[in-house]
């Protein structure tokens, strides 16, 4: 049990460390969006305000899980306060998924004017940024093993796919900018963010069902 609990403080410390590089990178991205009137960008900014909320979620339910393990009020332990975070950070994604997609289709049929270049480092920064956050994140997803069975700690597992799919979009975004700007595909900024969106939305639900399941006690 103590290795657990260390276990978590590190993710815990690692989720704070995460935070403060998601919030300066959402600020530049939103801001930089606007400036260069890239929708990419712009997507991008406000899914990571998203992410900042789980982000931020997913520490509370550590630090709750921490003050109240050993409680006579959790029956069961306190295992589950990780697994609803999870499944509500699950929702969260699925809400940005749908946004990125509305803002996308809608900026698919009214094209306006990128400034390329800005935007291009832009999305370069930010991927940046990302790569380091997952770098900080990346490592076993499961507390513990019992019985041969991993336990999956889905409020971590969540958090990361969040930053993953920053990752993801800012690689899209990159491609597309680069591509619009020398050969002058203008939709394929609104495609990046298509295709992002459906990714996000199966991941998204993916973590919902498995959520899901534990909540209810599904076998």
């Amino acid at each position: 049990m103590a290795k657990i609990a260390d276990l978590r403080l590190q993710k815990e410390r690692k989720i704070l460390i995460v935070i403060a590089l998601t919030v300066f990178a959402m600020i530049c991205e939103i801001v930089l969006g606007y400036i260069t009137n890239s929708m990419g960008l712009i997507a991008q900014g406000y899914h990571m305000s998203v992410h900042v909320l789980t982000l931020a979620l997913t520490y509370v339910a550590y630090v709750l899980a921490r003050k109240y393990r050993g409680s006579e009020r959790f029956e069961n332990g306190t295992s589950k306060i990780g697994v609803l975070a999870g499944y509500t950070s699950a929702l969260f994604l699925g809400i940005a998924g749908f946004h990125i997609l509305h803002e996308a289709v809608h900026r698919f049929f009214h094209t306006t004017e990128i400034h390329f270049t800005q935007a291009i480092y832009a999305a370069i920064f930010a991927l940046v940024i990302n790569y380091i956050c997952i770098s900080i994140m990346e490592g076993n997803f499961n507390l513990h093993n019992h019985r041969h069975k991993k336990k999956k700690d889905y409020n971590y597992k969540a958090a990361y796919y969040h930053i993953l799919a920053d990752v993801l979009v800012s690689l899209l975004t990159i491609i597309a900018l680069v591509l619009g700007k020398y050969f002058n595909c203008i939709h394929l900024d609104a495609l990046t963010g298509i295709l992002g969106a459906v990714l996000i939305l199966i991941w998204a639900g993916k973590l919902i069902k498995n959520t899901v399941k534990i909540l209810v006690d599904m076998k």
